[in-house]
């Protein structure tokens, strides 16, 4: 089968013929029918991720299964399944209680070697999927049977990107009804941020982008204004949209620690702060000790928006297919395969919302 291996950190993936990975007891084939590209694909082949290479690329697709281990009891073949960035089995601890974005499967499904290459070397896949290839051998607790119409491209946003966003601000942050949102990064991850906020009832949802491009999009997906950093300092902009009081809800969704500070400061006296991108290997975030305290101000991360995916991705499906939640509009581009240079250059340039191989 054809996958996308990075090979070494700064230079193009290759995309190559590769030996179908065995398939384990708990193993499932998936035949890829769509992937969006997510900016931590990125971050792994520039080397900014703590992940080996050489590595499967892709994480974030839909497809169908077309064969299972022996032990697999949550699908069967010919079942439309989505992947997810995290596995959920279900029976650990962390699953038990509530807590299945933490299941203690992580670990050793994202450290499965799955390819044998052709240089003798093995490599594993991020996340534990590879779906920047035709198909992919995951663990079961890695997908969910789902039953929609939903368009293969539009699907799989929710296995990582949609589903961290929405989730930060419906889960997480538990965004109320009337409320100030303040979304520092508008992105795939920041565009489903707003959405989630909109869907939340938020009354002021306020779009944070350097390019004009994601603020209109911002706008399209809910945002009621934007704030250009380059037409003077984000917090205060926003602090000024707010009466001075700044945001009830401020999200970082980019993974710099500096914008993490930011968004701490446009947030009102004991406001939410949820921090979703992910930041480099190593990066610190230093707060203002007496503030962080005698603001009252709450912080939390957000680790795929504190999904449930087995309870989840219906949910979101099913806000989708009410029209609630709109995926097509974060679909910028498709690509083949093949193009997949060129999707992760498209990335790193920040245009468009997200781009999909189909």
């Amino acid at each position: 089968m054809r996958v996308a291996i990075a090979y070494e950190a700064g230079r193009p993936p290759v995309v190559e013929d590769l030996p179908v990975p065995d398939i384990g007891p708990r193993d499932v084939l998936v035949r890829i029918a769509a992937s969006g590209i997510c900016h931590t694909d990125l971050n792994v082949l520039e080397g900014r991720s703590a992940l080996p290479l050489p590595i499967a690329l892709g994480h974030e697709g839909c497809g169908t299964v077309e064969e299972v281990g022996p032990q697999v009891r949550r699908v069967r073949p010919g079942d439309r399944v989505l992947a997810s960035v995290v596995p959920a089995c279900g029976t650990c601890w962390q699953c038990v209680n509530g807590m299945s974005q933490q299941c203690e499967l992580n670990p050793l499904v994202k450290a499965a070697v799955r390819f044998e290459l052709a240089d003798g070397r093995r490599a594993a896949a991020v996340c534990g999927c590879g779906t920047f290839a035709e198909a992919m051998v995951v663990h079961e607790a890695s997908v969910v049977p789902v039953r929609t119409d939903l368009a293969d491209e539009q699907l799989a946003l929710l296995g990582c990107g949609v589903t961290t966003g929405l989730g930060a601000a419906l889960n997480t942050a538990a965004v109320t009804p009337g409320s100030s949102v303040a979304v520092v990064g508008c992105g795939g991850v920041g565009q489903s941020v707003v959405q989630g906020a909109r869907i939340a009832g938020a009354a002021m949802i306020i779009a944070v982008d350097p390019m004009p491009g994601r603020r209109e999009a911002g706008r399209r997906a809910g945002a009621t204004h934007t704030v250009d950093p380059a037409a003077g300092d984000p917090v205060v902009q926003v602090r000024e949209l707010t009466g001075g009081r700044g945001a009830d809800y401020a999200f970082e969704a980019v993974g710099r620690p500096e914008l993490m500070v930011a968004a701490f400061d446009m947030a009102r006296a004991h406001g939410t702060v949820t921090l979703v991108g992910m930041p480099p290997p190593g990066s610190a975030l230093t707060l203002p000790a007496m503030q962080a305290v005698f603001s009252g101000k709450r912080l939390a991360g957000s680790v795929l928006g504190g999904a449930q995916i087995l309870r989840d991705f219906p949910r979101f499906i099913r806000l989708a297919e009410s029209g609630r939640l709109d995926l097509g509009s974060m679909v910028s581009r498709r690509i083949k395969l093949d193009e997949v240079a060129h999707g992760l250059d498209l990335v790193a340039r920040a245009e468009g919302v997200r781009t999909v191989i189909v």
